[in-house]
């Protein structure tokens, strides 16, 4: 996956998703907003709303950042919309397009003191066919890049396993919650309400693909962190837009660093 400038794509929901949501678990957002961020979050006059997966292109006629990405209230075709999109220069009057949309009904955001009754979560940059996603009709497995990584001690305790471990036991383990450790290679900061992050630890089969663990998170990361995360393993996860993680560390938690 191209690196996604931060929306915080957050505990990845599934489609159609009409649970409350909060981005009070977002880490440091500030605690003012704007003096626009008070009005009404209405959502736009949108009679058909934008299916998981799909674009939204308007103007940009309200722009509210928060620390980690950007409100953008957009003039369209159908009418306004919400957008949550990665961190961007952007200013009233431009046109954008939104990619890899996910739509969250009556999503409660703390810091902005509102209710959004539609937003959409999505980012500025299109997910093309991706080294560390495959198509939902291939069912290969990632070609993720080789980081040469040298061997990372493992995580210990309840759940540890490493990664090439995690992928020889996926369909036991899928559910399960385990924690990997190991070097941060790649970060993709607010892919559709989450951070998105890699970790190799000298594990597995490069030429399998099976050297290589894609997590979500809330939490935030750099390239060449050595970490532990801790998650729930889930196997064969479509994300939307054709695509679909063959395993996926799901809803992670930085316990080590």
């Amino acid at each position: 996956m191209r690196r996604l400038a931060a929306v915080s794509l957050l505990a990845l929901s599934t489609a159609g998703c009409t649970a409350q949501k909060s981005d009070s678990a977002a880490p440091g957002l500030p605690a003012a907003a704007s003096t626009a961020a008070m009005r009404d979050a209405a959502p736009a006059r949108v009679t058909v709303p934008v299916t998981t997966g799909g674009t939204i292109t308007g103007t940009v006629l309200e722009v509210i950042p928060v620390e980690s990405y950007l409100y953008l209230r957009l003039k369209t075709a159908d009418g306004d919309v919400w957008t949550a999109v990665n961190q961007s220069k952007l200013s009233v009057g431009a046109t954008v397009t939104v990619y890899n949309v996910l739509p969250m009904e009556q999503f409660v955001s703390p810091t902005l003191k509102r209710t959004f009754a539609r937003i959409y979560f999505g980012s500025l940059e299109p997910v093309a066919p991706a080294q560390d996603a495959v198509s939902a009709s291939a069912g290969g497995t990632p070609a993720a890049v080789d980081a040469g990584i040298g061997v990372v001690a493992p995580a210990t305790g309840s759940g540890a396993n490493t990664i090439g471990a995690l992928w020889r036991r996926k369909a036991q383990l899928t559910r399960t919650t385990v924690a990997v450790r190991g070097i941060v290679v790649k970060y993709n900061a607010g892919v559709m309400g989450k951070n998105w992050i890699h970790l190799q630890d000298g594990s597995g089969d490069p030429a399998a693909g099976t050297h290589d663990l894609a997590a979500t998170t809330l939490e935030a990361a750099s390239v060449g962190d050595t970490i532990t995360l801790m998650g729930v393993v889930r196997t064969n996860v479509d994300v939307g837009a054709g695509y679909k993680y063959v395993l996926l560390l799901e809803n992670a938690r930085v316990v080590g660093r």
